[in-house]
């Protein structure tokens, strides 16, 4: 495939970023007509587009910026609040938090659909950030620490199919859980291959462990004060000994907690610019949040396939 500074633009009306994706694999997408195959992995137009863009403007983000990377429904909306609190927790007053009012999406930018909105200048003013794109990707663009959060794919792909449920244009036809599956375990799903784009970080964090930081979920989910002060002590910015006396570590793993946000009116009855669509209500990004969930909505088959895979593929 042809770079895109390659390309000469010969066809009036036709630019190089169309003329890479006509010549893309593609497949059936969840959230847009096709997903296309970029650098082996499967993306939206959108973001083959948003990517297209961070490549030929040469994103460069600041010399302190933290980008967030995960899969989708990977607790990505949990992570951007964490990681917002614990950056920014010296100026700012826990009674009028930013968090309070807005829902983390608003406060910590998703880099492609900001690329694919500004692609002459993709780089957010900002030194948090996020992203969906494999490592081959964005190590490749940004020379900054990645803080990269796993979940069982059992429970990506159950909250993925619940999310793109609501959130998908009624024009594009209706795709279901055995067929979501179908294409999740075969890698053409949005973002995917899951257990391609998991090794890639995984093996960047075991490679560059003061560049990558690698999460697990359900670890989180299970002592969340232990993983805030390994967060903040990746960010190089750690809790000191006045702050864990005055509990500022438990203040912000409350505030940042899935009962604490979905229960905000900004999180029930607020909405935000979308990607997909014009506008996302902010409630669709709290359904659960729970461990385990699939297994009232995976066959059996299902889960045993799944775990399977994982096992080969990944060991963990």
């Amino acid at each position: 495939m042809a770079s895109l500074s390659s390309i000469p633009l010969l066809t009036t009306g036709v630019t190089k970023e169309q003329i890479i994706l006509s010549e893309l694999p593609k497949e059936r997408g969840w959230l847009s007509e096709h997903i296309h195959q970029y650098k082996g992995f499967w993306y939206a137009t959108q973001v083959v587009q948003g990517l297209l863009a961070l490549e030929q403007q040469h994103f460069k983000p600041k010399p302190n910026t933290v980008l967030l990377a995960s899969f989708p429904k990977s607790g990505t909306t949990w992570l951007k609040a964490l990681l917002f609190a614990i950056k920014n927790r010296g100026e700012i007053d826990f009674n009028t938090h930013p968090l309070l009012s807005s829902n983390p999406h608003e406060l910590v930018p998703f880099l492609e659909a900001y690329a694919f909105n500004h692609p002459t200048n993709p780089t957010p003013n900002t030194c948090l950030m996020h992203s969906h794109l494999a490592y081959n990707s964005l190590s490749e663009l940004a020379d900054c620490k990645i803080v990269y959060v796993f979940r069982d794919p059992k429970d990506v792909l159950t909250s993925c199919w619940h999310f793109i449920q609501k959130l998908r244009s009624k024009e594009l036809p209706f795709i279901s859980l055995p067929e979501a599956f179908d294409q999740f375990t075969k890698g053409y799903s949005p973002f995917g291959p899951f257990w391609d784009h998991v090794m890639g970080y995984y093996k960047a964090s075991l490679e560059f462990p003061k560049k990558v930081c690698f999460l697990k979920y359900e670890e989180l989910k299970k002592d969340p004060i232990f993983n805030a002060k390994k967060l903040a002590e990746f960010l190089e910015q750690p809790f000191s000994l006045e702050e864990e006396n005055e509990g500022i570590v438990e203040r912000i793993t409350e505030l940042c907690s899935f009962e604490k946000l979905s229960n905000l009116e900004v999180n029930k009855e607020g909405s935000h610019t979308g990607f997909f669509t014009p506008t996302v209500s902010n409630n669709i990004f709290f359904r659960q949040g729970k461990v385990g969930d699939s297994k009232n909505h995976l066959s059996e088959e299902m889960i045993e396939v799944l775990d399977e895979i994982t096992k080969k593929k990944i060991g963990f």
